[in-house]
């Protein structure tokens, strides 16, 4: 989606982030899915959080698209680049905060930030049977948040446990059954009648 600006040379082209965050508007204009961002018709909201994701085709992440998101007032730009820092001689995952202005470089892994509440990082996990490294959220204890499949299977294993812990309490009641009626075949076995105790 593009952000339709006034700080560029032209306000009819739009700057397009693979993801970007504007806290307090509404996800929905004329209860329709936007299909753009214009900024002077959100009372100026700029964006508080950009991410772009380096692609085959460089698209200027680490240079003007840096300095568009400063000038628009980007609290926070994120640039992952997993697949071609090498060309880029970048490093893969960088998280810039402005300060008067300018970017710097917030090094650390996940990166808290508290205008939003999240933390945003990336750690090495299994993706269709393929360890590669993702990006995730993080609340403000450092917890990852699970994704779709991961509360999937966790749903699926809580489940399976449940399952187990029903069986198995099924099973002992049986065994507590079984036990009730040998003693009582015991005591009819004496001559005394169960019924009667």
């Amino acid at each position: 989606m593009g952000i339709y600006h006034t700080t560029g040379s032209n306000p009819r082209v739009a700057i397009v982030p693979d993801a970007f965050l504007s806290v307090g508007v509404p996800k929905l204009k004329n209860d329709k899915l936007r299909s753009s961002y214009i900024l002077w018709e959100e009372n100026y909201i700029v964006p508080i959080f950009v991410l772009e994701i380096v692609s085959k085709t460089y698209g200027d992440e680490d240079e003007q698209k840096m300095t568009d998101y400063a000038r628009l007032g980007v609290l926070y730009y994120v640039i992952y680049n997993p697949d071609y820092f090498h060309r880029d001689k970048h490093e893969r995952f960088q998280v810039y905060r402005l300060f008067n202005g300018t970017y710097q470089r917030l090094p650390i892994n996940p990166v808290w930030m508290p205008e939003i509440g999240l933390a945003i990082g990336t750690e090495v996990n299994n993706y269709y049977r393929y360890q590669r490294e993702l990006l995730y959220w993080y609340e403000s204890e450092g917890n990852r948040f699970m994704t779709p499949e991961e509360e999937k299977l966790q749903e699926r294993q809580r489940f399976q446990q449940e399952r187990q812990r029903a069986e198995k309490l099924e099973q002992e009641a049986q065994q507590e059954r079984q036990r009730a009626e040998q003693f009582k075949q015991m005591l009819r076995s004496l001559g005394v009648d169960p019924k009667q105790l």
